[in-house]
């Protein structure tokens, strides 16, 4: 079996003995017998800490469950600094959690929690902050400020949490380069290895959004030139 793996601006290929592997098992497998100096992210092994994401044939991927293919193309995360091979820089997606304030603030006194309110959010506690949804994101690729997929999942939580007693202010923090930036294109959902929908949480927080009387800030730009002050617009 043959597969390539992109290093620097080059594909490679290697070919490996190893049938119905994974990814991770092959990656593993030519770096001990074909290339040492193959570098590659892993941790768990059991798709739960997301650290071996990378890109199958153009498709976000845990190298840890996917089964590779002969003739497979391997690549590294889009959108992301390549630190060697398919090891790439997360810290600015991590970035955004802290910028979406993406963490219980100030609990209301109180408020408890009922089963159905942990079943509510209970998915969005599911990501493993792979960086899947952020290589897969057209806005993402081409505006570096936008707050993202996953932290915007995560703000959802919080906002969505009835012990969080300043939602309002989580919601402020997300109208830049954040919900009403997304193009709702779907493909942070269809990459994502959880099967958490970031586009619906994105379009959670938009009608959460316009209760508190948010709208989209880009409406703004236009002005009177399209005619949102109510005047006639030649």
């Amino acid at each position: 079996m043959k597969i390539k793996i992109q290093r620097d601006e080059n594909l490679v290929e290697y070919e490996t003995g190893l049938e119905s592997a994974t990814l991770l098992e092959v990656l593993i497998d030519i770096k001990h017998h074909s290339d040492k100096s193959l570098a590659f992210s892993s941790g768990c092994r059991s798709s739960v800490c997301g650290s071996c994401s990378m890109r199958v044939n153009d498709v976000e991927v845990l190298a840890c469950s996917y089964k590779v293919q002969n003739g497979d193309v391997i690549t590294p995360l889009n959108n992301m600094p390549v630190v060697r091979d398919l090891v790439v820089d997360m810290e600015k997606a991590y970035s955004f959690n802290k910028k979406a304030k993406a963490w219980l603030s100030t609990l209301s006194s109180g408020v408890a929690l009922d089963g159905s309110d942990e079943k509510a959010n209970e998915l969005q506690s599911d990501c493993i902050l792979c960086g899947s949804c952020y290589s897969a994101c057209p806005v993402y690729a081409v505006n570096g400020e936008f707050i993202g997929p996953f932290s915007l999942t995560r703000a959802w939580k919080y906002v969505s949490d009835k012990r969080e007693n300043t939602e309002q202010e989580k919601l402020g923090e997300l109208q830049q380069d954040g919900i009403w930036d997304c193009t709702l294109c779907n493909n942070c959902t269809v990459v994502c290895p959880q099967n958490i929908s970031s586009k619906a949480d994105i379009e959670k927080l938009r009608m959460k959004s316009a209760q508190y009387g948010f709208m989209d800030p880009n409406f703004s730009s236009f002005g009177g030139g399209f005619g949102f002050d109510g005047s006639p617009s030649f």
